[in-house]
């Protein structure tokens, strides 16, 4: 039992180190031997849970996955009670994280600008925006849009582009101009 511990405690720390470094660098600006410096595991425990950079850009990008709908989903919700209110209200994860350690843009984005179109990578890029846009298209339906796929696809436009322009400018009133957006069209569709 102590062994499955301790390996499930250096896969999370190799994880939390790509997560960091990844997130701040880029896929590609990322080598296997800093996630082994700032992880403080041996190369050979690395290997153990990820037999390749691409595996472990892999986990990266799965967990990411969840982590970001989970924060999407509680500032939604903190939002009101109505899906009017977390349409709009989901903006507010991209200001929480701002707050927390500024723009580095979409990991997702990120991810699809720096891998090949046939890789695991963007695949797992691709199912996250399908699933993004599969809760923004319900959220859309209960707040009565007359066509709830067009403003899902606004409403994913609008975070996609903030967290860009959020990227390049370093400002977090992008987020704020998103989110009155957001405001607009939510009315102008229900």
């Amino acid at each position: 039992m102590a062994t499955q511990v301790r390996k499930t405690k250096s896969k999370e720390r190799i994880l939390a180190a790509a997560a960091e470094l990844f997130y701040a660098h880029g896929l590609r600006g990322v080598g296997v031997d800093q996630v082994l410096e700032v992880s403080g595991v041996a190369k050979s425990t690395l290997y153990v849970h990820f037999r390749t950079k691409e595996e472990l850009i892999a986990a990266y990008l799965r967990k990411t996955d969840d982590s970001w709908m989970a924060q999407l989903q509680e500032a939604a919700a903190r939002a009101g009670d109505s899906p009017q209110d977390h349409l709009v209200g989901l903006f507010d994860a991209l200001t929480d994280a701002f707050d927390r350690h500024g723009f580095f843009g979409c990991p997702f984005v990120s991810a699809a600008v720096e891998t090949d179109l046939d890789s695991e990578a963007r695949a797992i890029t691709l199912q996250h925006t399908q699933r993004r846009q599969a809760w923004l298209t319900e959220l859309s339906e209960q707040a009565g849009a007359d066509n709830p796929a067009a403003l899902a696809r606004h409403i994913g436009l609008l975070i996609d582009g903030a967290l860009t322009s959020g990227r390049l400018l370093q400002d977090r009133a992008v987020v704020d101009e998103a989110k009155s957006a957001a405001r607009r069209l939510v009315a102008d569709h229900v």
